[in-house]
């Protein structure tokens, strides 16, 4: 949920959403419907459908439970190596890295080099702690947002400022062009993402005529535009066509 999505809008979404599906058994006895529902106003409903097929193959092959190794975890609709990891390091404590934005940026500047995604995890699952991969990983993202920030690093009061090679060098920043790294989000306002919600906002409270799906994403004079959004959404499971009505999974 907190994938592209700010923490103080997830929260009241995260504790609703276990209260109704507190295990891989009931969120996957649900309907994809159900889901996106709570899903509502956290944006990319993709994530909520991959959770729901992830749910789907725990239940199937894994007895109910979440995988607890990197191959396994990774093999699960939607999750990659930054979640498989931070799974593996904040729920089981495994000594692995997570490399989350603000942690690259960090590995980067250190090294003043423009690492690579692999690169950067060789890094990141090198310098755990043996035993503290729950809180060197803490550890790490939090210096990375507060002191070793992309926009205003706090260089001159840093505890490693000795040991940054960016710091002692100069140039350019390397962390911008290192893998991982956030890059500026596309605009929201007037997007096809902002179109595909508000169609998805409506079926929560009934189905849609196929004719009117245009007129609720407020794209009566973009038809063409229109019909590519609503194909897509279709084709990723997001909504299903029932006669001439559009209506959730």
């Amino acid at each position: 949920m907190s994938q592209q999505t700010q923490v103080h809008r997830v929260v009241p979404k995260f504790n609703l959403f276990l209260e109704q599906f507190p295990t891989p058994t009931v969120c996957a006895g649900a309907s994809l419907g159900e889901l996106l529902e709570i899903w509502q106003g956290l944006g990319y409903p993709r994530r909520c459908r991959n959770l729901h097929e992830a749910a789907k193959v725990m239940v199937l092959r894994h007895n109910g439970e979440v995988p607890t190794t990197l191959e396994e975890l990774v093999a699960l609709p939607g999750v990659g190596d930054y979640t498989a990891r931070a799974v593996m390091a904040f729920a089981d404590h495994a000594d692995v890295g997570v490399v989350d934005t603000n942690v690259a940026r960090v590995l980067a500047r250190v090294h003043n080099k423009v690492l690579r995604k692999k690169e950067v995890q060789l890094i990141a699952d090198a310098i755990v702690p043996e035993g503290l991969g729950w809180e060197w990983n803490q550890v790490m993202m939090d210096f990375g947002a507060t002191v070793c920030s992309a926009r205003a690093p706090k260089c001159a009061s840093c505890i490693i400022n000795g040991h940054c090679g960016w710091r002692k060098l100069g140039g350019d920043d390397p962390a911008p062009a290192t893998a991982g790294t956030s890059k500026p989000q596309s605009r929201f306002e007037g997007s096809d993402r902002q179109a595909r919600g508000k169609l998805m906002k409506a079926l929560v409270s009934g189905a849609v005529r196929i004719t009117d799906a245009a007129k609720v994403m407020g794209l009566m004079e973009h038809q063409e535009r229109s019909d590519v959004i609503v194909k897509s959404l279709l084709e990723d499971g997001l909504i299903a066509q029932v006669n001439g009505w559009y209506q959730q999974p």
